[in-house]
C-alpha cells in the first residue's frame, strides 16, 4: 500500500491500495479518469466493478444470481439422510454455535425439516459459552446419544472436530457437519462423518467460499426443499419458508462480518428487505420489541440493534433461548424471549462499560498505551468471558493497538483479542503456545485460555513479539480512499444513487470521497451537549456553493478549521433530513493540508 498524506487521525491511502487482484489493475486506471463516468461509476470502478454487466449486477441484485446448492461438496449425500431421518422420524439434533450465525442457522434446518414433517422429532442444541465452550464436544455428544439422537447436524462449527465425530460413530449416531470455519489443511485431518458440507473444502464447485455459517444452512435448506418436493419448483409453505428464512441467513450474514460481495450481498440485500415483513413468529417479537416493527431494516439495524441482542443471550446466558425465540411458534413465549434479550442486552452494556472503564484505567496505569507500547494485555478476576471480546474491540478502537483481555476465575483466565490491520493475532497468540490451554481464531480476532499462573509470562511473551512485528506506520489507522470528487456532484440525486451500493459492511465499505481545495466559509461551530462534534461550512475555490459538513467526535480538532482556511477532506456522502428540509450533509472522516 502506498501512503498519500497524514490526515488530522488517519493514513491515507490512495484508490489503488484496495486493489488485491491484478484483475483490479484496468479498473483503478478507470477509478483515476475525471469525468464523463458518473460519480457512481468511479466509485464502483475503485472496487474493480466496471463493465455494464458487472454494474447492473451489483446494483441490482437478483435472486437468480445466488448459486446451485448443489455446488456445495456432499449436499445430496446430506440431504438424503436428512430426508431418511424425518420420513422414519428419527432424533435430529441441530447442533450450533452460540452467537448470532449459530443461532440463525440452527433455526434454518429446524424451519425447514417441520416444514416438510411438522411432526418432525427435530431439536436444537448450543453449548454454554463459558461451561463448554466452542464448538462440537465429546461430552454433548454423549448427552445427546444417550437422550435418543439418531443423526446430529453441526451448523456453524464442527470443521476441526476430529474427536467429537470419532465418539459420535462409536456412539452410532450419524453426523452431518455444515460449517465455514478454516478446514484442516489435509483432507485426512478432517472429521470422520456421514457428510462434510463446506464451501471451502478442496472438492468443493462452489466458486464464492465466503459464506457465513447460516448461508450453508440456507443452501442446504433449499437443496432439502427441492429433494423433499422432487423438483426445482417447490410447493408455496416450501416457498414462503425459504424466503423467510433467507432474513435469518442476512441477519448472520452482516454479524458475522463475511465480505458483502458476490452471493452475500444477494443474501443481505433480499434478506433484509424481507426481514421487515417476516412471517417468523420470533423474528416479529424481536422487531417489536426493539421498535423496529413496520420500518424497512437496513445493515445498521441488524448489526447493531438485532444482532447484539441474539448475541447477549449467548454473552450473558444461554443462546438456547435466542434458538426457541427464532423457531417457537407460540407469540406469548417469543415476547417473552424478546423481551428477556432485551434486559440480557442492557445488562451487557453495562457490563461492557464498567469493564471498558477498568481496562483503560489499568492500561495508562501500566504505561501499555503509550507512544512505545505496540499491544495491551490484561486480565482481571471481576470481567466476564463473555463480554471482554466486545471491550477488546472498543480498545483498538480508542488506542489504536492490539488488545488482550481475559477475565480470571480460579485458577483459569479465559478471554479473547481483537488486532489492527496487518498484525496478524492468530499468529501472535500461537507464538505463545506454550502458555496457553486452548487458543484459536483468525488475523484479526482471538480466543484463548491459560492458567491464571501463566498470565504474566503470557503478557511478556505477547509484548515481545507485538514489539517485533507492529511496525510504526501500523499505529496510525488507515483511511481508504475511493476516488475524488467535487461538492458541485455531490447533488442530493448522485448521493441517493451511491445508496444503492448498500448494502454495506466488509468487502463493501462505505464510499470515502476525497474532497480536493476546500475553503471554510464561516466559524465553525460545536454540536451536542459536550461539544464533542464538529459542524464545518465549506466551498471550493472556482463555486459559490456551500456545503456542511458533519465530524463526529471532531470537536476537539474545531480550532484547526479557521475561516479562510484551506484543506483537503476524506468524507462519506450522507443526505440529511431535518424538519422536512433535505439536504446533502457529507460526513467528515478527515482532514489534511490544515495550517
Amino acid at each position: 500500500m502506498l501512503t498519500l498524506v497524514q490526515g488530522l487521525t488517519c493514513r491515507w491511502m490512495e484508490p489503488t491500495a484496495q486493489q488485491d487482484e491484478p484483475a483490479h489493475n484496468a479498473a483503478v486506471a478507470v477509478c483515476a479518469e475525471r469525468p464523463p463516468l458518473p460519480l457512481l461509476h468511479r466509485l464502483l470502478a475503485a472496487r474493480g466493478i466496471t463493465s455494464d454487466d458487472e454494474i447492473d449486477r451489483f446494483l441490482h441484485p437478483k435472486l437468480s444470481h445466488l448459486r446451485e446448492p448443489s455446488l456445495l461438496p456432499n449436499i445430496d449425500t446430506a440431504v438424503r439422510r436428512l430426508a431418511d431421518a424425518v420420513r422414519a422420524r428419527e432424533r435430529i439434533v441441530i447442533y450450533g454455535d452460540y452467537d448470532v450465525d449459530g443461532i440463525t442457522a440452527s433455526a434454518i434446518l429446524h424451519h425447514i425439516l417441520r416444514c416438510a414433517d411438522p411432526d418432525a422429532d427435530v431439536h436444537t442444541y448450543v453449548p454454554h459459552r463459558l461451561d463448554e465452550g466452542y464448538g462440537l464436544n465429546s461430552e454433548a455428544v454423549e448427552k445427546l446419544a444417550a437422550d435418543g439422537a439418531k443423526l446430529i447436524v453441526t451448523v456453524d462449527c464442527g470443521i476441526n472436530a476430529v474427536e467429537p465425530a470419532a465418539r459420535a460413530r462409536e456412539l452410532g449416531v450419524d453426523l452431518i457437519i455444515t460449517d465455514h470455519h478454516a478446514p484442516p489443511d489435509a483432507p485426512a485431518e478432517l472429521p470422520v462423518a456421514t457428510a462434510i458440507v463446506h464451501p471451502g473444502l478442496a472438492d468443493s464447485e462452489q466458486p464464492f467460499a465466503d459464506l457465513c455459517g447460516a448461508a450453508v444452512a440456507y443452501k442446504l435448506a433449499w437443496r432439502f426443499a427441492t429433494t423433499w418436493c422432487g423438483g426445482e419448483r417447490v410447493t408455496k409453505p416450501f416457498r414462503e419458508m425459504l424466503l423467510d428464512l433467507l432474513a435469518l441467513a442476512a441477519l448472520a450474514t452482516i454479524a458475522d462480518v463475511v465480505p458483502l460481495v458476490d452471493e452475500n450481498r444477494t443474501i443481505a440485500h433480499f434478506g433484509l428487505r424481507q426481514a421487515g415483513q417476516t412471517r417468523l413468529i420470533g423474528l416479529r417479537a424481536l422487531l417489536s420489541a426493539t421498535d423496529l416493527a413496520g420500518s424497512p431494516i437496513d445493515a445498521q439495524k441488524a448489526g447493531f440493534v438485532l444482532g447484539p441482542r441474539l448475541n447477549a443471550c449467548g454473552r450473558m446466558g444461554h443462546a438456547g433461548e435466542a434458538v426457541e425465540l427464532l423457531t417457537t411458534n407460540d407469540e406469548s413465549r417469543a415476547r417473552e424471549i424478546a423481551t428477556s434479550l432485551n434486559r440480557l442486552n442492557r445488562k451487557r452494556q453495562e457490563t461492557e462499560r464498567a469493564i471498558f472503564a477498568r481496562a483503560v484505567d489499568m492500561a495508562q496505569q501500566a504505561g501499555m498505551t503509550d507512544e512505545h507500547s505496540r499491544i495491551i494485555v490484561l486480565t482481571h478476576e471481576a470481567w466476564h468471558p463473555g463480554v471482554v471480546g466486545i471491550v477488546c474491540s472498543r480498545m483498538v478502537d480508542r488506542f489504536g493497538l492490539p488488545t488482550v483481555l481475559l477475565g480470571q476465575a480460579g485458577d483459569i483466565c479465559t478471554g479473547s483479542a481483537r488486532s489492527i490491520d496487518g498484525f496478524s493475532i492468530r499468529r501472535a497468540v500461537a507464538s505463545c503456545a506454550e502458555h496457553l490451554i486452548t487458543y484459536g481464531g483468525h488475523d484479526m480476532a482471538a480466543g484463548l485460555r491459560c492458567a491464571a499462573d501463566r498470565f504474566e509470562a503470557l503478557a511478556r511473551d505477547l509484548s515481545d513479539y507485538a514489539r517485533e512485528h507492529v511496525p510504526d506506520e501500523l499505529m496510525t489507522p488507515q483511511l481508504r480512499i475511493d476516488c475524488d470528487a467535487t461538492l458541485a456532484e455531490l447533488d442530493q440525486e448522485t448521493v441517493r444513487s451511491i445508496e444503492a451500493m448498500a448494502p454495506f459492511g466488509r468487502g463493501n465499505p462505505p464510499a470515502h470521497i476525497r474532497l480536493r481545495d476546500l475553503i471554510v466559509v464561516s466559524r465553525p461551530e460545536s454540536l451536542g451537549r459536550e461539544g464533542k462534534h464538529l459542524s464545518l461550512r465549506v466551498r471550493q475555490e472556482d463555486s459559490e456553493r456551500v456545503v456542511r459538513l458533519v465530524g463526529w467526535n471532531y470537536g476537539h480538532h474545531l480550532s484547526a478549521f479557521a475561516p479562510g482556511a484551506r484543506f483537503s477532506a476524506v468524507v462519506k456522502p450522507k443526505i440529511n433530513c431535518w424538519n422536512s428540509r433535505t439536504t446533502v450533509e457529507p460526513e467528515l472522516l478527515d482532514a489534511a493540508g490544515l495550517p
